[in-house]
Protein backbone atom coordinates (compact mmCIF):
# COMPACT_ATOMS: atom_id res chain seq x y z
CA UNK A 1 0.00 0.00 0.00
CA UNK A 2 2.59 2.46 0.81
CA UNK A 3 4.78 1.63 -2.42
CA UNK A 4 1.31 2.00 -4.50
CA UNK A 5 0.33 5.51 -2.87
CA UNK A 6 4.38 6.86 -3.46
CA UNK A 7 3.77 6.02 -6.91
CA UNK A 8 1.03 7.64 -7.24
CA UNK A 9 2.22 10.75 -6.30
CA UNK A 10 5.79 10.97 -7.86
CA UNK A 11 3.38 10.29 -11.50
CA UNK A 12 1.37 13.80 -10.25
CA UNK A 13 4.65 15.56 -9.77
CA UNK A 14 5.53 15.35 -13.06
CA UNK A 15 2.87 15.63 -15.06
CA UNK A 16 2.75 19.16 -12.78
CA UNK A 17 6.14 19.91 -14.41
CA UNK A 18 5.53 19.17 -17.41
CA UNK A 19 2.72 21.53 -17.62
CA UNK A 20 4.42 24.04 -16.35
CA UNK A 21 6.71 24.46 -18.59
CA UNK A 22 4.49 24.09 -20.85
CA UNK A 23 2.69 27.06 -19.60
CA UNK A 24 5.83 29.00 -19.46
CA UNK A 25 6.55 28.70 -23.51
CA UNK A 26 2.97 30.27 -24.44
CA UNK A 27 2.95 33.45 -25.90
CA UNK A 28 -0.10 36.08 -24.60
CA UNK A 29 -1.48 38.37 -27.34
CA UNK A 30 0.75 41.01 -28.38
CA UNK A 31 0.95 44.07 -27.18
CA UNK A 32 0.70 46.23 -30.49
CA UNK A 33 1.43 49.60 -31.58
CA UNK A 34 -1.08 52.78 -32.25
CA UNK A 35 -2.29 52.47 -35.20
CA UNK A 36 -1.71 48.30 -36.08
CA UNK A 37 -4.13 45.80 -35.32
CA UNK A 38 -4.82 41.90 -35.50
CA UNK A 39 -7.69 39.48 -36.36
CA UNK A 40 -9.36 37.35 -33.56
CA UNK A 41 -9.80 37.08 -30.22
CA UNK A 42 -7.30 34.49 -29.39
CA UNK A 43 -5.54 35.09 -26.37
CA UNK A 44 -2.65 32.67 -25.88
CA UNK A 45 -0.32 31.02 -28.69
CA UNK A 46 1.95 28.32 -29.17
CA UNK A 47 5.39 28.62 -29.89
CA UNK A 48 5.56 28.95 -33.45
CA UNK A 49 2.26 30.31 -34.46
CA UNK A 50 2.36 33.24 -36.98
CA UNK A 51 0.52 36.34 -36.56
CA UNK A 52 -0.80 38.97 -39.40
CA UNK A 53 -0.85 42.17 -38.98
CA UNK A 54 -2.13 44.80 -40.54
CA UNK A 55 -2.87 49.16 -40.07
CA UNK A 56 -6.17 50.02 -38.54
CA UNK A 57 -8.70 52.21 -41.15
CA UNK A 58 -7.25 55.12 -41.71
CA UNK A 59 -3.62 54.39 -41.77
CA UNK A 60 -0.97 53.00 -44.31
CA UNK A 61 1.47 50.86 -43.83
CA UNK A 62 4.95 51.97 -43.75
CA UNK A 63 7.80 49.05 -44.15
CA UNK A 64 7.53 45.64 -42.63
CA UNK A 65 7.71 42.78 -41.98
CA UNK A 66 3.94 42.42 -40.99
CA UNK A 67 4.27 38.95 -39.36
CA UNK A 68 5.41 38.31 -36.16
CA UNK A 69 6.22 34.69 -34.93
CA UNK A 70 5.54 33.00 -30.95
CA UNK A 71 8.83 31.81 -30.35
CA UNK A 72 10.07 28.86 -27.99
CA UNK A 73 10.85 31.00 -25.14
CA UNK A 74 6.71 32.63 -24.82
CA UNK A 75 8.12 36.19 -26.72
CA UNK A 76 6.67 37.12 -30.02
CA UNK A 77 9.31 38.28 -32.53
CA UNK A 78 9.76 41.92 -33.23
CA UNK A 79 8.21 44.16 -35.94
CA UNK A 80 9.54 47.42 -37.76
CA UNK A 81 5.55 47.73 -39.39
CA UNK A 82 4.73 51.36 -39.04
CA UNK A 83 1.26 53.19 -39.41
CA UNK A 84 1.23 56.45 -40.99
CA UNK A 85 -2.48 58.58 -41.30
CA UNK A 86 -3.40 58.87 -44.57
CA UNK A 87 -3.42 61.95 -46.35
CA UNK A 88 -5.68 63.97 -47.95
CA UNK A 89 -5.53 66.34 -50.68
CA UNK A 90 -5.37 70.36 -50.08
CA UNK A 91 -8.34 71.99 -49.86
CA UNK A 92 -9.41 74.46 -52.63
CA UNK A 93 -9.47 78.27 -51.82
CA UNK A 94 -12.57 79.38 -50.60
CA UNK A 95 -14.15 82.60 -52.76
CA UNK A 96 -15.37 85.30 -50.62
CA UNK A 97 -14.44 83.13 -47.42
CA UNK A 98 -11.92 81.55 -45.37
CA UNK A 99 -10.81 78.24 -43.94
CA UNK A 100 -9.13 76.84 -40.99
CA UNK A 101 -7.67 73.59 -40.30
CA UNK A 102 -3.86 72.51 -38.77
CA UNK A 103 -3.65 69.18 -41.46
CA UNK A 104 -4.77 67.46 -44.18
CA UNK A 105 -4.26 63.87 -42.33
CA UNK A 106 -7.19 61.21 -41.54
CA UNK A 107 -9.59 62.38 -39.29
CA UNK A 108 -7.81 66.38 -39.46
CA UNK A 109 -11.09 68.96 -39.91
CA UNK A 110 -11.44 72.21 -42.09
CA UNK A 111 -13.90 74.87 -41.30
CA UNK A 112 -15.37 77.19 -43.17
CA UNK A 113 -16.66 80.59 -42.91
CA UNK A 114 -18.09 83.17 -45.24
CA UNK A 115 -16.86 86.80 -45.20
CA UNK A 116 -19.81 89.69 -43.97
CA UNK A 117 -22.13 89.69 -46.51
CA UNK A 118 -21.77 86.48 -48.27
CA UNK A 119 -23.97 83.45 -47.67
CA UNK A 120 -22.74 79.42 -47.68
CA UNK A 121 -24.23 77.06 -49.65
CA UNK A 122 -22.65 73.67 -48.69
CA UNK A 123 -21.49 71.85 -45.13
CA UNK A 124 -19.29 74.42 -43.20
CA UNK A 125 -16.95 71.89 -41.98
CA UNK A 126 -15.22 68.93 -43.82
CA UNK A 127 -13.37 65.55 -42.19
CA UNK A 128 -10.40 64.08 -43.66
CA UNK A 129 -11.95 60.39 -44.35
CA UNK A 130 -10.22 56.77 -43.93
CA UNK A 131 -9.85 56.36 -48.03
CA UNK A 132 -8.20 59.73 -48.38
CA UNK A 133 -10.74 61.88 -49.00
CA UNK A 134 -13.30 64.81 -47.31
CA UNK A 135 -16.13 64.32 -46.13
CA UNK A 136 -17.91 67.22 -47.88
CA UNK A 137 -16.68 69.24 -50.82
CA UNK A 138 -15.57 72.38 -50.61
CA UNK A 139 -19.27 75.05 -50.36
CA UNK A 140 -19.59 78.46 -52.04
CA UNK A 141 -20.08 82.03 -50.38
CA UNK A 142 -22.70 84.02 -52.58
CA UNK A 143 -23.36 87.37 -51.98
CA UNK A 144 -26.66 88.97 -49.85
CA UNK A 145 -28.52 90.59 -52.12
CA UNK A 146 -31.59 92.90 -51.33
CA UNK A 147 -33.27 93.75 -54.27
CA UNK A 148 -34.15 97.39 -55.58
CA UNK A 149 -33.94 100.35 -52.39
CA UNK A 150 -37.41 101.51 -51.75
CA UNK A 151 -38.22 104.86 -52.97
CA UNK A 152 -39.73 107.26 -50.80
CA UNK A 153 -42.98 109.30 -52.24
CA UNK A 154 -41.83 112.56 -54.17
CA UNK A 155 -37.95 110.87 -54.12
CA UNK A 156 -35.70 109.08 -55.92
CA UNK A 157 -32.03 107.41 -55.42
CA UNK A 158 -28.88 107.85 -57.22
CA UNK A 159 -26.80 104.53 -56.23
CA UNK A 160 -23.04 105.13 -56.10
CA UNK A 161 -22.25 102.20 -58.85
CA UNK A 162 -24.15 101.08 -61.54
CA UNK A 163 -26.74 98.88 -61.00
CA UNK A 164 -27.89 95.98 -63.69
CA UNK A 165 -30.66 93.80 -62.90
CA UNK A 166 -33.40 93.59 -60.50
CA UNK A 167 -30.84 92.75 -57.20
CA UNK A 168 -27.94 94.81 -55.63
CA UNK A 169 -25.26 93.16 -53.72
CA UNK A 170 -24.18 93.53 -50.22
CA UNK A 171 -22.38 97.01 -49.59
CA UNK A 172 -23.97 99.23 -52.54
CA UNK A 173 -25.01 102.48 -51.21
CA UNK A 174 -26.84 105.43 -52.80
CA UNK A 175 -28.16 108.65 -51.79
CA UNK A 176 -31.46 110.04 -51.74
CA UNK A 177 -32.39 113.75 -52.90
CA UNK A 178 -36.51 114.52 -52.80
CA UNK A 179 -37.98 116.69 -55.73
CA UNK A 180 -38.53 120.55 -55.06
CA UNK A 181 -40.11 121.77 -53.43
CA UNK A 182 -39.60 118.33 -51.32
CA UNK A 183 -36.69 118.06 -49.00
CA UNK A 184 -34.91 115.11 -47.08
CA UNK A 185 -35.97 113.98 -44.04
CA UNK A 186 -33.73 111.62 -42.42
CA UNK A 187 -30.16 110.25 -43.18
CA UNK A 188 -29.92 110.71 -46.97
CA UNK A 189 -27.73 107.73 -47.19
CA UNK A 190 -28.78 103.91 -47.94
CA UNK A 191 -26.72 100.66 -48.03
CA UNK A 192 -27.86 96.90 -48.50
CA UNK A 193 -26.71 95.15 -45.29
CA UNK A 194 -25.34 91.71 -44.39
CA UNK A 195 -29.05 90.37 -43.32
CA UNK A 196 -30.13 91.57 -46.80
CA UNK A 197 -32.66 94.15 -45.95
CA UNK A 198 -31.69 98.27 -46.51
CA UNK A 199 -31.11 101.02 -43.92
CA UNK A 200 -34.05 102.85 -43.10
CA UNK A 201 -35.26 104.96 -45.55
CA UNK A 202 -35.91 108.77 -45.21
CA UNK A 203 -38.85 110.41 -46.05
CA UNK A 204 -39.76 113.59 -48.30
CA UNK A 205 -41.28 116.55 -46.84
CA UNK A 206 -42.58 119.86 -47.90
CA UNK A 207 -39.85 123.09 -47.30
CA UNK A 208 -40.82 126.86 -47.92
CA UNK A 209 -39.42 130.06 -47.04
CA UNK A 210 -41.49 133.54 -46.49
CA UNK A 211 -40.53 136.44 -48.59
CA UNK A 212 -37.45 137.49 -49.26
CA UNK A 213 -36.43 140.78 -47.23
CA UNK A 214 -35.36 143.55 -48.91
CA UNK A 215 -31.88 144.90 -47.76
CA UNK A 216 -30.59 148.77 -46.85
CA UNK A 217 -29.59 150.66 -50.23
CA UNK A 218 -30.21 147.81 -52.19
CA UNK A 219 -33.30 146.28 -53.69
CA UNK A 220 -34.41 143.05 -54.17
CA UNK A 221 -35.76 141.37 -57.92
CA UNK A 222 -39.11 139.97 -56.64
CA UNK A 223 -41.46 141.68 -54.61
CA UNK A 224 -44.10 139.10 -54.62
CA UNK A 225 -45.69 138.64 -50.84
CA UNK A 226 -45.87 134.70 -51.04
CA UNK A 227 -43.86 131.84 -49.91
CA UNK A 228 -41.34 130.37 -51.71
CA UNK A 229 -40.49 126.63 -52.49
CA UNK A 230 -37.14 125.04 -51.79
CA UNK A 231 -34.05 125.91 -53.58
CA UNK A 232 -36.16 128.76 -55.26
CA UNK A 233 -33.96 131.67 -55.88
CA UNK A 234 -33.97 135.79 -56.35
CA UNK A 235 -31.70 138.15 -56.73
CA UNK A 236 -30.46 141.51 -55.11
CA UNK A 237 -28.81 144.63 -56.32
CA UNK A 238 -27.82 148.43 -54.76
CA UNK A 239 -28.89 151.68 -55.73
CA UNK A 240 -26.48 154.37 -56.88
CA UNK A 241 -22.65 153.99 -56.34
CA UNK A 242 -23.31 151.48 -53.00
CA UNK A 243 -20.94 148.00 -54.01
CA UNK A 244 -22.83 144.46 -53.42
CA UNK A 245 -20.93 142.22 -51.30
CA UNK A 246 -21.37 138.40 -50.82
CA UNK A 247 -23.94 136.32 -53.26
CA UNK A 248 -26.19 138.43 -55.66
CA UNK A 249 -28.72 135.13 -55.35
CA UNK A 250 -30.30 133.68 -52.32
CA UNK A 251 -32.12 130.42 -52.19
CA UNK A 252 -34.54 128.85 -50.41
CA UNK A 253 -32.73 126.24 -48.00
CA UNK A 254 -33.97 122.90 -46.51
CA UNK A 255 -34.33 124.23 -43.42
CA UNK A 256 -36.93 126.83 -44.26
CA UNK A 257 -34.58 130.26 -44.43
CA UNK A 258 -33.05 131.87 -47.06
CA UNK A 259 -29.53 131.63 -48.08
CA UNK A 260 -27.20 134.75 -46.42
CA UNK A 261 -28.20 137.94 -48.06
CA UNK A 262 -25.85 140.01 -49.33
CA UNK A 263 -25.11 143.71 -48.07
CA UNK A 264 -24.69 147.52 -50.09
CA UNK A 265 -21.42 148.77 -48.96
CA UNK A 266 -21.18 152.99 -49.21
CA UNK A 267 -18.41 154.56 -50.94
CA UNK A 268 -15.76 156.62 -49.34
CA UNK A 269 -14.29 160.16 -49.82
CA UNK A 270 -10.26 161.09 -49.64
CA UNK A 271 -10.79 163.50 -46.57
CA UNK A 272 -7.96 165.78 -47.11
CA UNK A 273 -7.95 169.76 -48.51
CA UNK A 274 -4.41 169.93 -50.70
CA UNK A 275 -2.45 167.41 -52.20
CA UNK A 276 -2.10 165.16 -54.84
CA UNK A 277 -3.57 161.42 -54.79
CA UNK A 278 -2.90 158.37 -56.59
CA UNK A 279 -5.88 156.54 -58.02
CA UNK A 280 -6.70 154.00 -60.68
CA UNK A 281 -2.85 154.06 -61.44
CA UNK A 282 -2.87 157.82 -62.01
CA UNK A 283 -1.74 160.95 -60.40
CA UNK A 284 -4.19 163.58 -59.51
CA UNK A 285 -4.47 166.79 -57.60
CA UNK A 286 -7.35 166.67 -54.73
CA UNK A 287 -9.22 169.64 -56.19
CA UNK A 288 -9.39 167.94 -60.10
CA UNK A 289 -10.61 164.47 -58.22
CA UNK A 290 -15.04 165.10 -59.21
CA UNK A 291 -16.21 163.44 -58.20
CA UNK A 292 -14.54 162.86 -54.65
CA UNK A 293 -15.81 159.24 -54.42
CA UNK A 294 -13.76 155.83 -53.94
CA UNK A 295 -15.66 152.65 -54.23
CA UNK A 296 -15.99 150.09 -51.25
CA UNK A 297 -13.04 147.84 -51.68
CA UNK A 298 -11.32 150.13 -53.81
CA UNK A 299 -7.80 151.53 -53.17
CA UNK A 300 -5.92 155.23 -53.35
CA UNK A 301 -2.83 156.43 -52.28
CA UNK A 302 -1.50 159.36 -50.49
CA UNK A 303 2.13 160.84 -50.69
CA UNK A 304 4.29 160.79 -47.82
CA UNK A 305 7.92 162.35 -47.68
CA UNK A 306 11.05 160.32 -46.42
CA UNK A 307 12.79 163.58 -44.83
CA UNK A 308 16.14 161.35 -44.61
CA UNK A 309 16.45 160.42 -47.98
CA UNK A 310 14.40 163.89 -48.86
CA UNK A 311 12.06 161.67 -51.44
CA UNK A 312 8.62 160.63 -51.94
CA UNK A 313 6.67 157.15 -51.71
CA UNK A 314 3.27 156.16 -51.89
CA UNK A 315 0.96 154.69 -49.06
CA UNK A 316 -2.41 152.94 -49.90
CA UNK A 317 -5.22 153.05 -48.34
CA UNK A 318 -8.78 150.94 -48.64
CA UNK A 319 -12.14 152.32 -48.95
CA UNK A 320 -14.40 150.20 -46.44
CA UNK A 321 -17.94 150.25 -46.85
CA UNK A 322 -18.00 154.18 -46.35
CA UNK A 323 -14.42 154.60 -44.42
CA UNK A 324 -10.84 155.66 -45.28
CA UNK A 325 -8.19 156.22 -43.49
CA UNK A 326 -5.46 158.89 -44.36
CA UNK A 327 -1.97 157.42 -43.61
CA UNK A 328 -0.38 159.30 -40.46
CA UNK A 329 2.77 160.07 -42.10
CA UNK A 330 0.65 162.13 -44.82
CA UNK A 331 1.57 165.40 -44.40
CA UNK A 332 -1.26 167.65 -45.85
CA UNK A 333 1.32 171.25 -47.02
CA UNK A 334 0.17 174.63 -45.93
CA UNK A 335 -1.65 176.85 -49.21
CA UNK A 336 1.30 178.70 -49.79
CA UNK A 337 3.71 175.91 -50.32
CA UNK A 338 0.51 173.73 -51.97
CA UNK A 339 0.11 177.10 -54.34
CA UNK A 340 3.52 178.38 -54.56
CA UNK A 341 6.63 175.48 -53.82
CA UNK A 342 3.94 172.75 -55.54
CA UNK A 343 7.31 171.46 -56.98
CA UNK A 344 8.59 170.47 -53.38
CA UNK A 345 5.18 168.34 -52.42
CA UNK A 346 6.10 164.65 -51.78
CA UNK A 347 4.16 163.47 -54.89
CA UNK A 348 6.31 165.81 -56.75
CA UNK A 349 10.13 165.07 -55.93
CA UNK A 350 12.46 162.69 -57.04
CA UNK A 351 10.22 159.11 -55.86
CA UNK A 352 12.33 156.76 -53.36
Amino acid sequence: MDRELTSFLLCAFVFFITATSQQDNVCSRPELFDNIEMDGIQRYFNPGEELVLSCKQGYTPLSGPRNIVCAARGQWTKTKLKCLPKLCPYPDVLSNGALEYEDTTYQSVINYTCHEGYIMTGASSAVCQANGTWSSPVPECTAVSCGPAPIPEYGMIIYDRRIRGSSTDYGVTGTYRCLPPYVVTGNPRTKCTASGTWTAMPTCRVVTCPPPKNIDNGFVSSDEDREYDFMEAVKYGCHGHYVLEGSMQVVCQENGEWSEKPSCKAPCSVDIARGRILYNEKKVWIEDFNPNRVLHRETVSVYCKDTVRSCGYAVPTQCIDGNITIPPCFKEPSAVNYTLKSGSLPSEIQAC
